[in-house]
């Protein structure tokens, strides 16, 4: 793995401040959901993201452990994945029917189900 030199660090605060002059009077009418996998960066872009758009941000994982008042590992070891996606299904419905605001969720909460033909 290499450092980055100096001059990548400036870039990447250039393409911040781009960022904000790109979202200077947007206001999208809906919810921008963030998905990807675990440690992508979901939370860390998406409340850039939503300083740049003067909009809320909202982490599902937060949501879901204040809905269940337990953490996610202790929701997993009690109940199973099956029971916490149920939950997170329920959880991230509930936050799309808020006003705009930019979603950081969870790194599993976009999944697929192969179908045999």
């Amino acid at each position: 793995m290499t450092r980055p030199e100096s001059s990548d660090i400036g870039e990447r605060h250039d393409a911040a401040a781009d960022m904000r002059r790109l979202a200077e009077g947007v206001s999208p009418p809906r919810t921008v959901a963030l998905v990807g996998l675990m440690g992508a960066g979901k939370s860390t872009i998406g409340r850039r993201l939503a300083q740049a758009l003067d909009l809320p941000f909202v982490d599902a994982d937060t949501e879901i452990e204040h809905a269940a008042g337990q953490s996610i590992p202790e929701i997993f070891d009690k109940h199973g994945e099956c029971e916490f996606r149920r939950g997170e299904r329920a959880v991230i419905e509930r936050l799309l029917d808020r006003p705009p605001h930019i979603l950081a969720t969870g790194g599993g909460a976009l999944s697929t189900r192969a179908r045999a033909r």
